[in-house]
């Protein structure tokens, strides 16, 4: 028979498993690149732009918009990047809390 309150201690148990994984998502960093290299952005697993590094050869106002193009592609990678590596670490840190019951999809949490 299906235990209510042993259900609600694994909800309380995920909900607190959850937050933690959620706090350390500023811990993943992730790296996006584009132009070959020439323009590097970092993310961390909050989908925050935390770096820019671009090469001292495309600082030319002749490619101005070919730069600006790099770092939108750059940092649009980055956080992709982040966004896959934080919902694998909050899936890994909620593994096995709560049990597979047919048509309760928590997917919508992460």
């Amino acid at each position: 028979m299906f235990d209510m309150m042993k259900m609600m201690g694994k909800v309380k148990e995920m909900q607190s498993k959850m937050k933690e994984a959620q706090d350390q998502l500023k811990d993943i960093i992730v790296e996006g690149e584009s132009g070959g290299g020439l323009v590097k952005a970092t993310a961390n697993g909050n989908k925050e732009l935390i770096g820019l590094d671009i090469d001292s050869s495309l600082v030319n106002e002749a490619d101005k918009d070919m730069m600006r193009d790099l770092i939108v592609a750059a940092a649009n990678k980055a956080i992709q990047e982040a966004d896959i590596k934080a919902k694998e670490h909050i899936k890994k840190s909620t593994e096995g809390l709560m049990p597979n019951i047919p048509g309760m999809d928590l997917s919508g949490m992460m």
